[in-house]
């Protein structure tokens, strides 16, 4: 009877598979977010680290103080001059958060346990007029 109805709504199955594939592989889901308002609160109190996934380029257009720049493409091979700070805070940052969901996976899957998105990425930053380093 089971398989009957399977077969009848086959298309049903398809799309509860589907669903069930997106929430396992989704690397942002669970990720804790931070306001751009929080972030500083958190490099003060506990001594947060900003990675901002951005190119160089835009990177250097504006980034958060003391950010340090390690783009998408390359967080992989210089993920290791982040080792000295796996037990602080880690907060992702990058223009407007789509990018920060895969990088904080990434820092994930190398054992690093607090990493946090900054919500909105730079764009919500900007909208709070905090302030951004140039150069």
């Amino acid at each position: 009877m089971f398989f009957d109805f399977m077969l009848a709504y086959w298309y049903l199955f398809a799309m509860l598979a589907a669903v069930i594939l997106l929430l396992a592989f989704n690397p942002g889901a669970g990720t804790r977010k931070v306001s751009p308002l929080q972030l500083p609160q958190l490099q003060t109190r506990e001594s947060a680290v900003v990675v901002d996934v951005c190119e160089p380029e835009a990177f250097k257009q504006g980034h958060i103080e003391q950010a340090i720049n390690l783009p998408l493409g390359q967080i992989k091979d210089k993920i290791a001059k982040l080792n000295k700070h796996k037990s602080k805070p880690i907060i992702v940052a990058c223009q407007n958060g789509s990018r920060s969901a895969r990088a904080v996976s990434i820092l994930r899957r190398n054992e690093f346990n607090q990493v946090y998105i900054l919500e909105g990425g730079l764009a919500a930053w900007k909208k709070e007029n905090l302030p951004l380093v140039k150069g």
